[in-house]
């Protein structure tokens, strides 16, 4: 790891900028700038700035590349904005190259990023809008209109203090984030007001983003002890109902403990619960 932090901090001081693809899954800081693999060919092959000499040198395809966060595209390259390891998703369709760089970070407050399904909380009402807080720096603005079937004769049966379960539409630096409860073809799609039993707690945001992956082991272990009811935010926040407050308690206090656990820890674990 020492290492790693020393070739990082090497590059960054150095000013030169390093390859995307060969970072995946180590540490980067903020200030450095990654080549995408595009601008790899036209920095040459040694980083001296000579370009290949190629017979269809005027035709390059057009790649498309995703920022994620952490990353900022500064010019025809990408920024470092935070500290933690670069990950990449390849794209889902069967164009080569593109996909998504995002930086992993264990960062304690969240950050309203667009398209994020949260769970916020109903603090006051203002005329047509409500705010919620997400745990951000700021609440996040949602409109009665912003429910499924809403209308200004049927309003949504929204009180402070209730919990809401939606999505980002507007999230930058400059703008107060907005929220709302359908997708974009107007359906609710489980997004709305969560149920007043259940219980709330916050988790970080590193075992929300490792609880919300495809095939997650946790959750399959978790879902054949209890029937339950769960709900998880981007922004730290999980929901969970099972059928009396012990099981709900007992399912909490798993998944908040889970994020330190081995996979040999987990099974013992489980495997006890299962017996009891």
């Amino acid at each position: 790891m020492a290492g790693v932090m020393a070739v990082a901090a090497e590059s960054l001081a150095g000013g030169r900028a390093r390859a995307a693809r060969t970072v995946l899954d180590q540490v980067v800081l903020p200030g450095e700038e990654l080549l995408l693999p595009e601008q790899e060919d036209a920095e040459g092959p040694g980083g001296t700035g000579e370009r290949p000499l190629r017979l269809n040198a005027g035709v390059r395809a057009r790649v498309r590349v995703v920022c994620g966060p952490g990353l900022r595209r500064c010019g025809d390259r990408l920024l470092v904005t935070k500290c933690g390891r670069l990950r990449y998703k390849e794209p889902g369709g069967s164009g080569g190259g593109g996909g998504v760089y995002w930086v992993d970070s264990q960062q304690k407050r969240y950050v309203p990023v667009k398209g994020d399904h949260v769970i916020g909380i109903v603090t006051a009402k203002s005329g047509d809008i409500f705010k919620v807080d997400v745990g951000g720096s700021e609440p996040a603005s949602l409109s009665y209109l912003a429910f499924e079937g809403a209308t200004k004769r049927n309003r949504p049966n929204v009180q402070v203090g209730d919990l809401i379960y939606g999505q980002f539409v507007v999230a930058n630096k400059d703008m107060e984030p907005e929220m709302v409860c359908i997708d974009s073809c107007g359906r609710a799609n489980g997004m709305g007001v969560i149920g007043q039993d259940g219980l709330l707690f916050k988790v970080t945001l590193g075992l929300i983003r490792k609880l919300l992956t495809p095939d997650c082991e946790i959750l399959q272990e978790v879902g054949k002890l209890y029937p339950l009811e769960i709900v998880f935010g981007m922004n730290g926040r999980i929901w969970v109902k099972a059928k009396t407050i012990q099981q709900t308690l007992i399912l909490a206090n798993i998944l908040e403990a889970c994020e330190h656990m081995t996979a040999d820890q987990r099974k013992q674990i489980f495997s006890r619960l299962a017996e009891s």
